[in-house]
């Protein structure tokens, strides 16, 4: 069964109250009528237990991938940490596409959005290294972010200070998955009056997106 990841990073869970969670629910609208057998799978972050990269995560993953350990060699803590770190990874890989919502706080993205992305990064599961370099595993699948911003970010003096969708889109784009331009709704706060109509436009691109992403369907 095909399969999209709905990743939210936003404590707030009630769609009523994100801009960004409206214009997925656009997104998704059209993407289930292109797809009707596609499965939805929410992934509301600060709803989850994502594992943080402390002591023991830092120590058993440095361990396994150059340390010459085994699994059965780590501390009891150690293996919890791994194994909850690669369920997350595996529920990750499982799907073939994904749909990123997040704010655009403080120059970046809520933090819960790096822990997840932390762990991804699996050496020779999610990427491997070559002589040519790091070589991303997770091909075949398709992703795509849609961002709101009080602000503005695309054009301007504050254009180099954007770092959310940028480290997002390139951290995707290097474990191999082929990430869509990404939908940004922006200068909502700055032009509070321009809100409607700037929603409305990301709403669009949002239907048309998912049009989209859903015209070449992957094989599981």
């Amino acid at each position: 069964m095909t399969k999209l990841l709905y990743i939210t990073a936003n404590p707030k869970t009630d769609s009523k109250l994100s801009k960004g969670m409206q214009i997925a629910e656009v997104f998704l609208e059209s993407f289930k009528r292109e797809v009707p057998e596609a499965e939805i799978i929410p992934m509301h972050l600060y709803e989850m237990d994502i594992p943080q990269i402390d002591m023991d995560l830092l120590y058993g993953r440095a361990k396994l991938s150059f340390m010459g350990y085994e699994f059965e060699q780590l501390s009891t803590e150690e293996q919890r940490r791994i194994s909850a770190m690669h369920a997350l990874a595996d529920k990750f890989i499982a799907a073939d596409y994904y749909l990123f919502v997040t704010p655009l706080w403080n120059l970046g993205s809520p933090a819960i959005l790096k822990a997840l992305l932390d762990n991804l990064f699996i050496t020779n599961k999610t990427f491997t290294n070559t002589e040519q370099g790091p070589k991303g595993l997770l091909t075949n699948r398709k992703a795509i972010h849609i961002q709101t911003r009080g602000g503005v970010y695309s054009n301007g003096p504050m254009a180099e200070f954007e770092f959310g969708d940028r480290f997002l889109t390139k951290a995707l784009s290097f474990l191999g998955l082929e990430v869509m331009d990404s939908i940004i709704a922006e200068g909502m706060d700055h032009h509070p009056k321009l809100a409607p109509d700037i929603m409305a436009k990301a709403k669009k691109r949002a239907a048309a997106a998912a049009k989209e992403m859903a015209a070449d369907k992957i094989t599981s």
